[in-house]
């Protein structure tokens, strides 16, 4: 499966400025990071392809286009971590990630994998309110990656985040995301470019090996 985006144009609510303007872009399988600076855009064009905000001009088609548009489809096979992580505050751990699993009709043992893998087990029964930085942003991807998406929205998942922290998600991310995923994630992070298939450069809308051919 990949990604389609065509001649697409955004501008924020009651700005004449557009974000993006007949902008196109492929996204394979594999993990692309999307970079730039502030405001240019990255965790918008997650928004846009998660159908949480719509374009004023363009398409976002997939392979699978017949169900895109639909809210079942969305709901089990896109997953999504935002900056603003939503981990429901008075369940536990343990409860944020199993029931994203069950809402998305899918083996309770991919929650527990996932815990497993990022490291939460010692903290399955603590309250997101319990955790710190570090632990919340790896027991929201766990949850976003409980239900066995097919396309994996990553909005700044190490951003403020230690070394140690950085490198349980980005080793997870890279070893056990399945090859036939779709893994966006827009980052300032340059410790993640060791797990990247691809690198978008926002500040030239130009894949970056195309970016640094034009620098040679």
């Amino acid at each position: 499966m990949e990604i389609s985006i065509n001649n697409l144009t955004y501008r924020y609510p009651g700005s004449q400025t557009p974000v993006f303007e007949n902008f196109d872009f492929e996204a394979k399988p594999g993990i692309t990071l999307l970079c730039g600076f502030s405001g240019c855009g990255k965790s918008t064009l997650l928004r846009l392809i998660a159908s949480l905000i719509k374009p004023q001009k363009g398409t976002i088609s997939t392979t699978t286009q017949h169900r895109w548009s639909s809210s079942a489809y969305l709901r089990n096979e896109v997953g999504f971590v935002f900056q603003q992580l939503n981990l429901l505050p008075l369940a536990s751990v343990e409860r944020n990630i199993r029931l994203t699993a069950q809402l998305a009709s899918k083996p309770q043992s991919i929650a527990d994998d996932w815990i497993h893998i990022l490291g939460l087990d010692p903290l399955r029964k603590k309250k997101p309110t319990q955790l710190s930085g570090g632990q919340q942003q790896r027991a929201a991807i766990a949850r976003a990656l409980s239900k066995a998406p097919s396309i994996i929205l990553l909005d700044e998942p190490t951003s403020g985040l230690d070394d140690l922290n950085t490198t349980v998600i980005s080793n997870a991310l890279k070893a056990k995301i399945p090859s036939d995923a779709i893994c966006l994630i827009a980052t300032h992070d340059h410790r993640l470019e060791t797990i990247a298939h691809e690198i978008l450069d926002f500040n030239t809308f130009l894949p970056m090996e195309e970016h640094l051919k034009e620098m040679v």
